[in-house]
């Protein structure tokens, strides 16, 4: 789901790191696991995958270095407090959302059943 501060690209690659975190703080990643979890429409490749990276970084979700591995390029990540709570954020968002789509289809019958009143009142 999209959430308000974050575009749909974005929100893909934080709920891929928010997957592979496991719910740690500090873990290791490489482009190679994260391409792997994202949604194969979105068609990361490195340079673009790491813009986004940046782009959360820069909003506060997580600060990441890039490190060698092995000869494998690695990104450790750690995650700020946006970013441990990205989960909760968003399904608050989602439940709002889902209130305010009821009380409009709450509102659109009962407008309708007073019009239905009202015309048989005076129709």
């Amino acid at each position: 789901m999209i959430s308000d501060r974050l575009n749909r690209r974005e929100c893909e690659v934080m709920n891929a790191v928010f997957e592979l975190s496991g719910g740690k703080e500090r873990f290791l990643v490489s482009p190679y696991e994260l391409t792997a979890v994202l949604p194969a429409r979105g068609k990361y490749d490195e340079a673009s995958l790491e813009r986004t990276m940046n782009s959360l970084a820069l909003d506060g979700y997580f600060e990441f270095v890039e490190s060698d591995r092995k000869g494998e390029k690695t990104y450790v990540i750690h995650m700020r407090e946006a970013g441990m709570s990205y989960r909760r954020q968003d399904y608050q968002r989602k439940r709002g959302l889902v209130f305010r789509i009821a009380v409009a289809a709450l509102g659109a019958v009962v407008t309708f059943l007073v019009g239905l009143l009202l015309r048989a009142i005076f129709g």
